[in-house]
């Protein structure tokens, strides 16, 4: 049937009993989909990474960088896709989420091309190792409970494992690499479970102090062993004292009232200083 022209004045809302609406795309924020929601996620894949290219720096070391951060910048646009695949439908953020997890598995693909021809297959002994990790951290990504404490612990344990492998490309022995790893967890695991216990004291729920506090002097004592035995310098050592004082004193009734933005800018401070500690304890040899 043809329909009669009808001027736009004569459609209008004041002369009109009939108001159409044009559907409307929804809006995509896409920094939550190309970029971790978690600020705590960036120090965990970063601190291992500078502090062994520091430390250790060689090309096979630089290409090997590169994959991990291709992985870790993976794990989002991913989150999104499994979500997409679980509601059975497309979702309106799935188009970006695509876009962004190709252009972060070319990273990641360029990454290990390079860590294929300029690292030793030994080098990858601590990935493989840390493999099963990361594969419970996609899983309980999968199930939308990426914020547990299993997952971030998995996560944080398999993401340091880079400094592993670099150290190792830098022609370091195995027991030295290990060291700088065990050194990177003492780092990541106290401070997972002291800013998740800060987190529920700053909202006024029950929070437990002594598990931040034990995880953190025993990180102390580890760091000790290994610097007794030549495996790491006295001023990291140090560090983790200074890392266990705070969090003795931030879950104390002692602490002031932080946001959570403001716990997470002196966690990446914390996170610098410790990079700093290391790099200059094993330069500095002390």
């Amino acid at each position: 049937m043809d329909y009669p022209f009808v001027p736009t004045q004569m459609i209008s809302p004041e002369n009109s009993a009939i108001n159409v609406r044009l559907p409307t795309a929804p809006k995509v924020k896409l920094k939550g989909i190309a970029f971790p929601t978690e600020h705590g996620a960036w120090g965990m894949v970063f601190e291992p990474i500078v502090a062994a290219l520091a430390v250790a720096f060689s090309v096979g070391g630089l290409w090997v960088a590169i994959a991990f951060v291709g992985a870790f910048l993976i794990r989002q646009p991913l989150k999104v896709l499994m979500a997409e695949r679980a509601a059975g439908r497309k979702l309106p953020q799935g188009a970006a989420a695509r876009r962004f997890f190709g252009i972060y598995t070319a990273i990641f693909l360029a990454g290990a091309a390079g860590s294929v021809i300029f690292v030793g297959r030994s080098s990858f002994v601590p990935l493989f190792l840390a493999a099963p990790l990361a594969l419970i951290q996609i899983y309980f990504d999968s199930a939308r409970q990426s914020r547990r404490l299993a997952p971030e612990l998995a996560g944080a344990v398999a993401i340091s494992s880079s400094a592993a492998v670099i150290a190792l490309a830098a022609g370091w022995r195995a027991e030295m690499a290990v060291s700088l790893w065990i050194i990177m967890i003492c780092r990541s695991v106290p401070s997972i479970f002291y800013v998740r216990e800060r987190l529920l004291l700053e909202k006024r729920k029950a929070f437990s102090y002594y598990p931040p506090v034990i995880l953190s002097l025993a990180a102390v004592l580890a760091t000790a062993g290994l610097a007794i035995y030549g495996f790491s310098p006295w001023l990291v050592v140090l560090m983790m004292a200074v890392l266990a004082v705070r969090a003795a004193l931030g879950l104390s009734k002692f602490s002031k009232r932080r946001k959570a933005m403001q716990i997470g800018v002196f966690e990446v401070v914390f996170g610098a200083l410790t990079v700093l500690a290391i790099v200059l304890g094993y330069y500095l040899h002390y």
